[in-house]
C-alpha cells in the first residue's frame, strides 16, 4: 500500500492542483475508501468557476464518490455492514446522527454536521474529504450504499444524479400515473428526472433545452420524453399550453443552472393546483418572484436540497435493474490529472465535446 495519496485540490476559481497527502490511519470507527470514480456535477462546475460563493479554504472537491472499502475498523464494519472489498456509493452529507433532525429522519438538515464530502476544507484533518482523490476518508457519520460490483464504474457512479431525478420528480414532485411533467433543463439531472418520471408512470413528459443542447434533447426522447422544446427558438409556456391543450403541467421541475427566467416559466407552466420543484442553483442571483402566480394558481412550490438515503436506494434499484440504457448518458472519463479538463468539458467549454455525464477515475487514463 502506498503511503501517500494523490488528490485534486481546488485552490480557487479555475485553480486545481494535484497534491499528495499522508495516507491516514484507520481507527476502529472509521474506514478508507479506494475511489473508483467520482461523478462531476453541475454544481462542481459552478464552484470551479467561482460562481457559487467563496470556499472557506483549499479543499478536495467531489461529492459523488463510488469506490471499494480498502480498510475498515471493527466498529465501523458493524455499523455499515460492509467489509473490505465491498463497493459503495457515499452521500455528501455527514450528519451527527444524534440531534433531533437526525433522529427523526431529517438528517440532511442536521445543524451539527462538521464535515461533508467534497465541501470540507483541507484544514479539517485528515483532509481527504472529497471524491477527487485516490482515497476518501470515511468518518463515523458517513452514509454508505452498497452497489453491484459487476456494473461498470461509470454506470455505478450515477447514484447521485439518478437519485436526484427520483427525489425531485417523485418524492418531492409527487409524479404519479398519467401526470404531465415539465422538466426545465436537459442536463444529466434533467435526463435522470425523465427516467424517474417514466418509471413512476407519467403520462406526458416535456423537456426543455437550448439549441446547443440538441444531443441532450435527443437523449431525453430516448429515455422517455414525449416532447422537447428548444427555448431559444420558441416560448416555453406557450408551447407547453399548446402541447397540453391548455391544461399545462401537473408537475414542473426547474433545474436550469444560473438562469433566472425559467423560474417564472415554471410558475406559468404549472396548472391550477400544480406542483413546482425548484432545484436549479442561481449563484445567489436575485430572482423576481411573482407571488400572485403562486397564490392565484394555488401552486405548491418546493425547494429541493440534495439527494437523501431513500432516493439513493431507489436510484440504485433503477441502475441495477439495467432497464434503461444508462451507458448512453456517460460521455467522458478522465484521470485525476485532468480534473480541471473534466470540469470544463461538462461545462461546455471544450469545443467539439458534447458532454452529458462526466466522471473522474483516479486510476484511469483520460479518454
Amino acid at each position: 500500500m502506498a503511503d501517500m495519496v494523490r488528490a485534486a485540490v481546488l485552490l480557487g476559481p479555475r485553480r486545481i492542483e494535484i497534491q499528495e497527502f499522508a495516507r491516514p490511519p484507520v481507527g476502529p470507527d472509521h474506514a478508507l475508501l479506494r475511489v473508483e470514480a467520482n461523478g462531476i456535477c453541475g454544481s462542481d462546475v459552478e464552484t470551479y468557476r467561482g460562481h457559487l460563493g467563496k470556499a472557506t479554504g483549499p479543499l478536495i472537491p467531489g461529492h459523488e464518490p463510488l469506490g471499494i472499502i480498502e480498510e475498515i475498523g471493527e466498529q465501523a464494519a458493524k455499523r455499515w455492514a460492509v467489509v473490505p472489498g465491498d463497493r459503495v456509493a457515499v452521500e455528501i452529507v455527514v450528519p451527527c446522527r444524534s440531534c433531533q433532525s437526525c433522529l427523526t429522519g431529517r438528517y440532511q438538515y442536521c445543524r451539527h454536521r462538521a464535515v461533508g464530502h467534497g465541501v470540507t476544507p483541507l484544514s479539517v484533518a485528515p483532509g481527504l474529504w472529497g471524491g477527487l482523490a485516490e482515497y476518501l476518508y470515511l468518518s463515523p457519520g458517513a452514509i454508505l450504499h452498497p452497489v453491484d460490483k459487476t456494473l461498470p464504474a461509470e454506470i455505478a457512479v450515477m447514484v447521485n444524479p439518478i437519485g436526484a431525478g427520483v427525489r425531485w420528480a417523485c418524492h418531492l414532485g409527487g409524479v404519479g400515473i398519467g401526470d404531465t411533467v415539465l422538466v426545465l433543463g436537459a442536463g444529466q439531472r434533467g435526463l435522470a428526472s425523465v427516467i424517474a418520471a417514466r418509471a413512476a408512470g407519467a403520462g406526458t413528459i416535456i423537456v426543455t433545452g437550448l439549441s446547443a443542447d440538441a444531443h441532450k434533447l435527443a437523449l431525453a426522447t430516448e429515455f422517455g420524453a414525449d416532447h422537447t422544446i428548444v427555448v431559444d427558438e420558441c416560448d416555453t409556456v406557450d408551447r407547453v399550453a399548446e402541447l397540453t391543450d391548455g391544461r399545462l403541467a401537473d408537475v414542473v421541475l426547474e433545474l436550469t443552472p444560473m438562469a433566472t427566467a425559467p423560474v417564472t416559466d415554471a410558475l406559468l407552466a404549472a396548472r391550477l393546483g400544480g406542483r413546482v420543484v425548484l432545484a436549479g442553483l442561481k449563484g445567489g442571483k436575485e430572482v423576481p418572484l411573482r407571488t400572485d402566480l403562486i397564490i392565484n394558481r394555488a401552486l405548491t412550490v418546493v425547494g429541493a436540497y440534495g439527494v437523501d438515503a431513500r432516493a439513493c436506494a431507489d436510484a440504485i434499484r433503477i441502475i441495477e435493474s439495467r432497464r434503461f440504457p444508462l451507458a448512453k448518458l456517460h460521455t467522458h472519463t478522465f484521470g485525476l490529472d485532468d480534473t480541471a479538463l473534466a470540469m470544463e468539458t461538462l461545462g461546455g467549454e471544450v469545443a467539439g465535446e458534447a458532454a452529458v455525464h462526466v466522471s473522474v477515475h483516479p486510476e484511469a487514463a483520460s479518454c
